[in-house]
């Protein structure tokens, strides 16, 4: 077949395509009135996870996993804004790991607003000016995230999502010889993140700046050119400050989880996580005796993580399972004054 009759069959495609995703956006503007009639959201994470999965499990062609999430997650995303566009908080600058954790669920057409901090994300999707949050939760090499888990325990809001992003820093900076770099902005975990690469490098005793995001980190080192950025490479290429190296981190697998948070309840989906805020009371056995209430009922325990709130001890805890399954409403209620139930959502991973 010649170059012009293929891009001719090409074209013959991307026409059937163009009708089909038409279509398709009719079909789901007769879903979102129907659900507007409701109240119920236009955002069902357990949906969208149950057609890929299907779509995956039929899969015979060229196209991964990974491409089909890609294809049909922004076509997704298309689809809830031609609806009801709505804000995603995040906690910001445009370019962080957040954002891009953001994005990669709820797709570039989607309406962002960056926020200074997590109960700032918090706040603003309680208040309803966005409908949806995207806070971190842990990372690989930092663990639990307490800003984190102090909002959760204080606000109203449910864990209806989670994402895992894998964290690449990249060295970025004017100067065009080392040597004459004198400081280094970048978020302070960051700096422990790259130690071993500054040691080798020899800036391990320039002046280390934290600031609030490895994102802003690229966007101060833009305005002195003895100063270099710890940033995602994304960053750098956000604001054209020139990447010297890519993937400096110590741990190559460095990853971060985070939550997405909104105002409404997820339906099971088959392969579901569930995450608790536990008070215990104060006597000898109590967290035992909560514990083997789930090895009873062959629950699986995927976390258990103590943090002070308030100057009160608390549980995170996390098991796969939705919080509506018949043997796991029988340990809620059981437990009921001790736990508050954060979310069930899809599972995407077992563990950062």
């Amino acid at each position: 077949m010649t170059l012009d009759a293929l891009r001719e069959k090409i074209d013959h495609i991307d026409d059937t395509l163009l009708k089909l995703y038409n279509e398709r956006m009719e079909l789901v503007h007769q879903v979102g009135e129907l659900k507007n009639t409701t109240g119920a959201p236009i955002y069902r994470p357990e949906r969208e996870q149950a057609i890929l999965n299907r779509l995956k499990k039929q899969n015979s062609g060229k196209l991964t996993d990974s491409a089909i999430e890609a294809l049909y997650l922004e076509l997704f995303a298309v689809a809830r804004n031609l609806e009801l566009p709505e804000a995603v908080a995040y906690l910001g600058p445009e370019a962080s790991f957040t954002h891009q954790a953001a994005e990669s669920k709820f797709g570039a057409m989607s309406r962002y607003l960056p926020i200074s901090s997590i109960p700032g994300v918090f706040r603003e999707v309680q208040k309803g000016t966005a409908k949806f949050g995207v806070i971190p939760i842990e990372n690989s090499s930092n663990g639990i995230v307490s800003d984190t888990i102090s909002c959760l325990d204080e606000y109203d809001l449910k864990i209806i999502a989670e994402v895992m992003i894998d964290v690449h820093l990249c060295f970025a900076t004017l100067a065009e010889d080392i040597k004459s770099i004198t400081k280094i902005y970048s978020k302070d975990i960051a700096f422990g993140q790259c130690r071993k690469f500054l040691q080798d490098l020899g800036l391990d005793e320039v002046e280390h700046i934290p600031v609030e995001s490895t994102a802003k980190a690229a966007k101060l080192a833009l305005e002195d050119k003895h100063a270099a950025a710890l940033c995602p490479s994304v960053a750098a290429k956000l604001y054209n400050l020139p990447i010297l190296f890519e993937n400096v981190e110590d741990n190559t697998n460095n990853r971060t989880r985070f939550f997405i948070i909104s105002n409404f309840e997820n339906a099971p989906s088959g392969n579901d996580k569930t995450s608790l805020l536990v008070r215990l009371p104060d006597r000898p056995g109590s967290l035992v005796e909560f514990l083997n209430d789930f090895e009873k009922a062959h629950i699986n325990l995927t976390k258990i993580k103590s943090h002070i709130v308030g100057g009160q001890s608390i549980f995170f805890i996390e098991f796969n399972g939705h919080q509506n399954d018949e043997k796991i409403q029988q340990i809620l209620t059981k437990h009921k004054e001790s736990i508050k139930v954060l979310g069930s959502y899809v599972k995407e991973t077992d563990d950062v």
